[in-house]
């Protein structure tokens, strides 16, 4: 009987439950349920919709247990992995103190602001090897204890998203380290939390769980929600790589490529190259990348940029006008469109908060003297051409802080897919574009908690079972010489 590894694998618009069965030296891997979410407006902020999401990954675990039986496979363990920086607060019953605040909250801006002030960047950055981005918990947790210092008061432990979900599966309570590295809140030199600092900012201490690595068995399944899920009482309960960018990255299929670097593609897009230990350089500083811990004491040294988060924007507000179009629909209007009209810089501020993305990237146009686009594929093509200087601009950055070249970038993750974007990124960067898995995410999930089983030696034998489970789709720079002057036209809106 095969042994089957849950994945579960929430993003900011989407979550699924997965299964991967290790078999011959392959995983291939199967959806097994699906569901949007998002955020919710309520008189205190922009909430996650906890319960919500619980509901549909409890849907998503009797399905695998129906599926297991009909593949006859037995689950094993079950893991869950999220979007960077949010998190929950659980009083000494284990009850959530407040829906937890989604990261686009508002209210972290001025919290942001007085932090960097009272702390100096300087010695944030030396000390966590984290860009800056008011989204960050550090700020976010500061602003809740000036807005409701009774919810800390209350609260008896500090949990990221997926360690929520590990609490509600197992009954147990862990930190997985990847996910608390992407908090500002940890020391990226001994990945353990940078209590100093935090102290001088007034915020509790004793709300800080130990941090544990990827790998980590937290608990087995609570029984109640074995017996409704049909699920084997023994499951276990694994930490995999628990931010969802770690898992992509662990799932990478470089096994031939010396100099690679890695571009995960979804709502954020993050680009960067996996190294020994963490950059700090001033370079690095200026530059604001990121140093985030990785499977097998690696780091992911990355810079967080706003992906395909302006296309989902589009269609939104697209729809919301009454134009129903899919993903690929918007990117057939784009590439009829003509090319390298409007480009817009991702990281504006205008940018990232959600609602009328089409008016604002029209008023980002008009006020950059560009041509201002009218079609949903100007709109659309807009927003891939600028993704694609970007990856070329922070991919000059990169090497220039490392000295390093990299000759190839491997593309993870759903926005992979996009074909269009593909060809993009390889004309902007001159480079070749290797994509896939689109599930790499999942995929590094389930491997992780089969490398804690013992299934899987090491990273190196992780990253060949990815390679002989899923093909690549190598993309090509045509040679284009349009890009060269787009690039400058970029960099000067940029500024």
């Amino acid at each position: 009987m095969k042994q089957a590894y849950l994945a579960i694998d929430l993003g900011a618009e989407s979550g699924r439950v997965c299964a991967g069965a290790l078999a011959d030296g392959r995983m291939p891997l199967e959806e097994i349920h699906r569901f949007p979410h998002e955020p919710v407006w309520l008189p205190t902020g922009l909430h996650w919709d906890t319960p919500g999401i619980w509901r549909e990954i409890v849907r998503g675990l009797r399905k695998a247990a129906a599926w297991a039986s009909e593949q006859d496979a037995v689950p094993v363990s079950v893991g869950v992995d999220t979007w960077g920086v949010d998190w929950a607060l659980v009083d000494q019953a284990g009850e959530l103190v407040g829906l937890p605040h989604a990261y686009r909250d508002p209210r972290n801006q001025a919290a942001y602001e007085k932090v960097v002030a009272t702390l100096g960047a300087d010695r944030i950055y030396q000390t966590t090897g984290i860009q800056f981005m008011a989204l960050n918990t550090l700020y976010s947790l500061y602003a809740h204890q000036v807005a409701d210092p009774g919810a800390l008061a209350a609260a008896e432990r500090l949990l990221f998203m997926p360690d929520l979900i590990h609490y509600w599966l197992s009954g147990e309570l862990a930190v997985e380290a990847t996910i608390a590295s992407t908090s500002q809140m940890v020391d990226c030199h001994t990945r353990d939390w940078a209590r100093e600092m935090l102290a001088e900012l007034g915020l509790p201490a004793h709300i800080l769980q130990p941090i544990v690595s990827p790998g980590t068995v937290v608990g087995r399944i609570r029984q109640a929600l074995a017996r409704d899920a049909g699920l084997p009482a023994e499951l276990r309960v694994i930490a995999p790589p628990s931010h969802d960018t770690a898992s992509a990255i662990a799932a990478v299929p470089a096994t031939g490529d010396s100099n690679w670097c890695f571009l995960s593609s979804g709502t954020w897009s993050l680009l960067g190259a996996e190294l020994d230990g963490p950059c700090v350089s001033r370079a690095a500083q200026e530059a604001m990348f990121t140093n985030e811990l990785g499977v097998c004491g690696t780091t992911r040294f990355l810079k967080n940029i706003p992906g395909l988060w302006l296309v989902q924007e589009c269609r939104r507000h697209l729809a919301r006008q009454g134009r129903e179009l899919d993903y690929s629909g918007l990117t057939r209007l784009a590439s009829e469109a003509q090319q390298l009209q409007t480009l817009v810089d991702p990281a504006h501020e205008s940018f990232q908060t959600p609602g009328n993305m089409l008016e604002k990237i029209a008023a980002f146009a008009g006020d950059s003297g560009q041509t201002v686009p009218e079609s949903p594929g100007q709109f659309i093509r807009c927003c891939l051409e600028s993704l694609a200087l970007a990856y070329r601009d922070k991919l000059a950055t990169l090497e220039t802080i490392l000295g390093r070249r990299f000759d190839v970038i491997h593309v993870v993750g759903g926005g992979g897919k996009n074909e269009l974007l593909n060809q993009m990124t390889a004309d902007a960067t001159g480079r070749r574009i290797v994509v896939g898995p689109y599930e790499a995410t999942a995929l590094g999930n389930a491997l992780v908690q089969a490398m804690a089983g013992g299934d899987v030696r090491d990273l190196a034998e992780l990253r060949g079972i990815v390679a002989r489970s899923f093909e690549s789709t190598i993309y090509e720079p045509t040679g284009g010489s349009d890009w060269n002057p787009a690039a400058k036209r970029f960099m000067a809106i940029c500024r």
